[in-house]
Order: C-alpha cells, then sequence, then structure tokens
C-alpha cells in the first residue's frame, strides 16, 4: 500500500522520509496475499475530505482515513493466516459522520461520537473564530495520539499536527490539509495494525480473529479473507485426465474442477492423437475420461462422483496430491510439436515436379484480356510426351486427372482439361491465391484426404477449442486464449489440408455439415486475424476478403453461407449472386436452401446464435436444437398489450429464406417454450392485427 497520493500532497513512508507522490493511482499486488487499492486525492477530499465554504465563508477540512492501511500492510505481510484485505471506500452522509473508531487498544469498543463532538474536535481543525481569534482544539480523547517518525528529534507537537492556517485561496491551504489527513491516516493505520497484531500474541485472540470476517470504519470497510491452507497444500500435486472432443463425462469431470477452483491438465487425444496410446497403456482402455492425481489412476466420472457424495473429496485430494508431481505421471501436451504423421506422397507428385521445371510460364493474351502466369496446354502435352515416353492419348488423359486433383485449372473455369489451344495455370499461381489465408508458400502436394476425414478433424480441434476458452453457453468467446493455445495452432496447420480436398465427394448431410463447421471456424479465424467488423467497410472486409482455399477454389465467408448454403442467393442489399453460371463452385451449392442455416452460423457478433458445430449423422437434429435455442433466448419477444412481436433482425434481411411475416410467426412457433407459444398462439388466433419490429442488430465482438 501506498499513503494518500495526489498532486501537490506528499506522501509519507514508513522510515520517516517525505516524498513527492505523482498522480498516477494503480493497484498493487503485495507481496503475502494482500490486494489493495489507492485513491486519489480528489477521491478522498470528494467523500471524507471535503473543503466546504460556510456562511461566512471559512474553509473546513475534513479527514478520510484512507492511508491506514500501509503500516498494518508491513505488520501483518508477513502472516499466512491471511491471503488477502479487501478495502472499499464507503460514502457517508454529512449528516451521518461519526467520530474515527478508538482501536489502539480494543478494536470491540467502538464508539458513535456524536456529530457535535466529531465537529469539535476530530473533524475539524479550526474552530469559529471567537473575537477575531482563531482557537486550537485539541483531537478527541478516543483517537491515537500522533507519534513523531522514526529519526525526528525534535518531534511537531499536537498543535502543529492540527494546525490549518486560513488562507485566501484553496491552492494554498492543500498542503496544510494534506498534511492533516495524511498524518491522521497514518496514525489510525498505526492502531490497525497493532490490533491486527495482538490477535497474534495468544491463540485465544487468534481463535477470536479466525471468527472476523470484517469490521467496519467510518468510510471504509475492511473484509479480511482466510487462505484455504488445505487447498494449497493439495495443489503441490497434479490433477490429469484424458478426455475426447463433445463427450458429456469429459465435460462433467471438467466443470467438477472448475466449480471446486482446482487446476488441472487435460489431454485430449482427439488433438493429441498420439497420446491415445499412453491412455491405452496406462488405464488398459481407450474410453474417457480418465483422471490421475499424480502419478496415480484414479478413475473416471464414476469414480469421481462416489468420492464426491461420500463427502470425503477433500481429505483423499489432500492425500494423493500432498507431494510434487513426478516425473511418471501423464505430461501436460507440449505447445509448438506436431504428433508425427506419415503423409503418402500423391502419385501425380513427379509429373507436376517436372511440369513446373520445364513449362515456360509467362503471361499471354486470351480473349482481348492479359491472363498472368500461364501455359498452353499443347506445351504441357508435348513435355509429358517427350518425358515420360508415351502418346498424345495418354498425355491428355494425364492432364485431366491433374486438372482433377487441382493441381492445374484452365485459366477461365470453363472446363477440366482440353487438348488445343487453351490456357492453364498452376493452383499456386492463381491471383486469388496470395489473399487465402490457409495459403503458406506452396500448396499441399500430399496426396488429398478425403473431405469427410478432413471436415472430422476440423471439427474435433474446434470443439476443444471451444470446450476450453468459452463461457459454459458458447455465447462468450476468449479470442486472446484461443490465439495463444496449442489447440488453435494445430487447426491453422490442419487447414492447409483442404487445398485440394474433393468436396463433390461428399453427401448433402456431409456437405451441409462441412460448410456450416468451416463457417464458424473461419468466423473465429478471422476475429483473431483482423478483430471484429465495426463499419460497413470493415464488415465487407471481413465477410468477403477473409478467404480460404478449398478445393482448388477461393471460399470466404459470404460465398459459403450465400453462394453453397443459400443455393446462390443474394445477400442482403447486395444485386449480385455469389457465383455465375459458368462458376465451378455452382455445382457444390445444396439443391434446397434450410432456414435453420441462420441459427448455426455464428459470425462472431453478439446479435448472432451461439457458436457450435455440427456432426454430419446429426446435423438436422443439432440445428432444430440451435434455432430452439436462439428463440427461446432472446431471439423473440411477445408484447400482448401492444400487440407486438419482435424478432431478431436476422429474419428480415433473410426473409427470402424464411417467407413472409405472418408465415415466419407460423413457422416459429415448433422452437419456443410454452409460456412464449402461448402468448403468439393467442395474439395469431383471436382475429386482431399483429404488428412485427426486429431489434437492432448488435456488432460487438461476443468476446
Amino acid at each position: 500500500m501506498g499513503s494518500l497520493n495526489g498532486d501537490g500532497i506528499a506522501g509519507y513512508d514508513m522510515a520517516g522520509e517525505y516524498e513527492r507522490k505523482g498522480e498516477k493511482n494503480s493497484k498493487e499486488d503485495i507481496s503475502g496475499g494482500y490486494v489493495c487499492e489507492n485513491f486519489s486525492s480528489s477521491e478522498i477530499l470528494s467523500d471524507g475530505g471535503d473543503l466546504n465554504s460556510d456562511d461566512s465563508g471559512k474553509q473546513e477540512a475534513k479527514r478520510c482515513p484512507l492511508d491506514m492501511i500501509k503500516d498494518s500492510q508491513e505488520a501483518m505481510e508477513f502472516d499466512p493466516e491471511f491471503s488477502e484485505i479487501e478495502i472499499e471506500k464507503r460514502h457517508v452522509p454529512v449528516e451521518d459522520r461519526q467520530d474515527m473508531p478508538a482501536m489502539a487498544e480494543n478494536l470491540n469498543e467502538v464508539q458513535n461520537v456524536p456529530l457535535e463532538d466529531l465537529s469539535s474536535g476530530a473533524d475539524t481543525a479550526v474552530s469559529s473564530e471567537t473575537n477575531g481569534d482563531e482557537q486550537i482544539i485539541p483531537p478527541h480523547s478516543q483517537l491515537p495520539k500522533p507519534e513523531a517518525p522514526p529519526g525526528l528529534l525534535n518531534p511537531p507537537s499536537i498543535e502543529d499536527y492540527y494546525r490549518v492556517e486560513r488562507s485566501q485561496s484553496l491552492t494554498e491551504n492543500l498542503p496544510a490539509i494534506g498534511k492533516y489527513i495524511r498524518d491522521r491516516s497514518n496514525s489510525l493505520s498505526a492502531a490497525i495494525a497493532k490490533r491486527i497484531s495482538s490477535f497474534k500474541e495468544s491463540d485465544e485472540s487468534k481463535s477470536k480473529w479466525n471468527n472476523v470476517t470484517e469490521f467496519n470504519l467510518s468510510g471504509l470497510k475492511v473484509i479480511v479473507k482466510q487462505k484455504d491452507e488445505n487447498r494449497d497444500f493439495a495443489l503441490k500435486g497434479r490433477i490429469s485426465f484424458f478426455s475426447r472432443s463433445n463427450c458429456r463425462d469429459c465435460t462433467a469431470v471438467r466443470l467438477f474442477f472448475r466449480e471446486k477452483g482446482l487446476k488441472f491438465v487435460e489431454i485430449n487425444v482427439d488433438v493429441y492423437p498420439s497420446r491415445e496410446k499412453e491412455l491405452m497403456e496406462r488405464t488398459g482402455t481407450s474410453s474417457v475420461p480418465q483422471i490421475f492425481f499424480n502419478e496415480k489412476f484414479f478413475g473416471g466420472l464414476v469414480a469421481l462422483n462416489s468420492l464426491r457424495n461420500s463427502g470425503d473429496f477433500d481429505r483423499r485430494l489432500t492425500e494423493m496430491l500432498g507431494r510434487k508431481c513426478p516425473d511418471d505421471a501423464p505430461a501436460p501436451p507440449v505447445y509448438g510439436f506436431d504428433d508425427y504423421e506419415e503423409d503418402t506422397t500423391d502419385e501425380m507428385i513427379a509429373i507436376v515436379r517436372v511440369l513446373r521445371q520445364r513449362l515456360p510460364i509467362q503471361d499471354r493474351l486470351m480473349k482481348m484480356k492479359i491472363v498472368n502466369n500461364c501455359f498452353a496446354g499443347a506445351e504441357m502435352l508435348e513435355v509429358v510426351i517427350q518425358h515420360f515416353d508415351c502418346g498424345r492419348k495418354k498425355a491428355i488423359e494425364i492432364g485431366k486427372q491433374l486438372a482433377r486433383k487441382h493441381f492445374i485449372h484452365h485459366v477461365f473455369r470453363e472446363h477440366d482439361f482440353e487438348d488445343g489451344n487453351h490456357f492453364y495455370r498452376f493452383l499456386e499461381h492463381e491471383p486469388f491465391i496470395p489473399r487465402c489465408i490457409n495459403f503458406r508458400g506452396s500448396t499441399n502436394d500430399s496426396e488429398p484426404k478425403t473431405a469427410a476425414a478432413v471436415g472430422q478433424r476440423l471439427t474435433k480441434i474446434m470443439s476443444a477449442i471451444l470446450e476450453s476458452y468459452t463461457s459454459d453457453d458458447r455465447r462468450h468467446v476468449d479470442y486472446m486464449g484461443i490465439s495463444n493455445s496449442e489447440e488453435f495452432r494445430r487447426y491453422v496447420n490442419l487447414v492447409q489440408d483442404l487445398h485440394r480436398v474433393d468436396i463433390l465427394a461428399l453427401s448433402t448431410d456431409e456437405k451441409l455439415a462441412f460448410f456450416l463447421n468451416l463457417y464458424n471456424a473461419m468466423a473465429i479465424h478471422a476475429v483473431i486475424r483482423g478483430g471484429r467488423p465495426n463499419g460497413v467497410i470493415d464488415r465487407r472486409s471481413f465477410f468477403s476478403d477473409f478467404q480460404y482455399l478449398v478445393g482448388g477454389n477461393v471460399y470466404s465467408l459470404n460465398i459459403i453461407k450465400n453462394g453453397i448454403l443459400r443455393n446462390n442467393r443474394r445477400s442482403p442489399y447486395s444485386l449480385m449472386k455469389p457465383f455465375s453460371n459458368a462458376d465451378k463452385r455452382l455445382e457444390l451449392a445444396l439443391p434446397k436452401v434450410n432456414p435453420l442455416i441462420h441459427f448455426g452460423l455464428c459470425n462472431g457478433t453478439r446479435s448472432s446464435p451461439s457458436v457450435r458445430f455440427f456432426s454430419p449423422k446429426g446435423v438436422e437434429a443439432e440445428l432444430r436444437c440451435a434455432a430452439r435455442e436462439f428463440f427461446q433466448r432472446d431471439g423473440i419477444e411477445v408484447d400482448l398489450d401492444k400487440r407486438t412481436v419482435r424478432l431478431s433482425r436476422t429474419l428480415k434481411w433473410f426473409n427470402a429464406d424464411f417467407g413472409q411475416e405472418k408465415e415466419v410467426l407460423k413457422w416459429i412457433m415448433d422452437y419456443l417454450d410454452a409460456t412464449k407459444a402461448g402468448l403468439l398462439t393467442h395474439l395469431l388466433s383471436d382475429g386482431g392485427p399483429v404488428n412485427v419490429a426486429y431489434h437492432n442488430y448488435d456488432w460487438s465482438v461476443n468476446s
């Protein structure tokens, strides 16, 4: 703790030396566990030390004992009994102000001193004038006497401590007022320190102090919290448990430890696949959760519930974690190291490497346009025929295979590969490549994994991120924590596998889940990389310019939502569709628009639905659950008096998906709880008019 701070007010330290303090007020973490707060001089004067002018124009200095904690800190910080002291400044009305309690001898002897006594001695340093002379009034008898600072040979008298000479300006009077407030506060803080120290001198006093949780002073509230020695003792060891993403039992274990305030290490075998072998070796099973206290295997959720219900959890925890964690306990995951995964080299990569070296890559003129970094199809055929000693028909088939695997593309995406005077370019030379966030210098030349496998892996990692870095209702996301996590680092590496995946091989439900999950993952990545969209220009950049390379094509949030999931429909306030009729990505658009997708897409704003990820087999049921949660939360409000229904603005923007307002209200009925459904049914069935209004959209980030 520091002494009273303020501009022009000198602080008095424990060594008795005066030093000048600046205007900076900050919270200080005190060794020993004390947490206190400094108040500025303006705050002190406004609460307990105002300069009030009476009718005769005189100024009155009132004190406030906020400096008392400094001395008490020195007296208490070595005591392991106390872990925290909280200071709350309280406003005391003038008519209710009482004298400061006398705490030098006994804290229980707190007396309420009438306002008249307070003003006559303790609160006013100078009384009213009598015959033109100022009268010095001594302090109240119950207040502790000020002591001389150490090392001062000629201590000032009592009158020197309380004298405040009249001045004609506030500026001239401030030093005396500050000295008065400072010295009175130091005296009171010494009394508090003495009283607290007295509790340590005897077991009886110590027992009494353990029962004290707070004591009140005029203008202050001091709360003393005890340290939980058993919990500190228990945390000498380490709690570890193996888990998987989207596991209910793992979620229950995680919440139990968080509610208990216990630190733990979670090893998600979906994020760290190499640790699954360790799980089998230690437990003999691959089922999760599996809990370890230090190196000792404890069991799963059933064993944890049994110990909790027996009421013996704290004692057993202390026994099992009473020593430092040994080296043979499950090790925490290490940041920056990837699991070794043997990637299969693509069978076409040998041909691609030859073509990259021998083909003349240059700018060419085609259809009155300059086409950059391309080569002629005939030139490629000649290189293949000469180098691999094959016929022209075989060379054409090789060219088609390279196009299907997204190594090369026609410059205008008009066809895959044909013999003739057509121009092609390698995937890494596409003009949109530099804007793709998941492109890191070169394309992924390994044998492409299936889109289903990549989507499943992406879902597991992002689900693990949500379990660790979001609130329980998934409405608030810790983007800073995600950006620094090992899970997100692995996600950034994973999205490079999207370069050449074959999305056309996915079924309709698999495609729906794949693009829903990709949208939500990209939105989180976009917020981390570029921040929240503040204005119209930022929103355009957020939804259209943040792009991934997926299956040889570029995808933004806008393209995924309006081009793929909404079957190439215009976005709100847009005149053009995402895809032209010749765009190859149009083949991936879902055949039918499902309006429930709007409740499964989170764009990182407070008005969007809570973030979640979907499974291909249960995507329809999970979307209905998301819609029900959205409307039961704040997606709809029914006002019977005004006969008004207020809906999310999303339903207005995408009314082409939901239909007319009356149709929307009937459609919503299936996703409401009994109360809201009853109110809405009453409005729709009584034959009266129903007004539909829309909430303002909150674009602030959902952090």
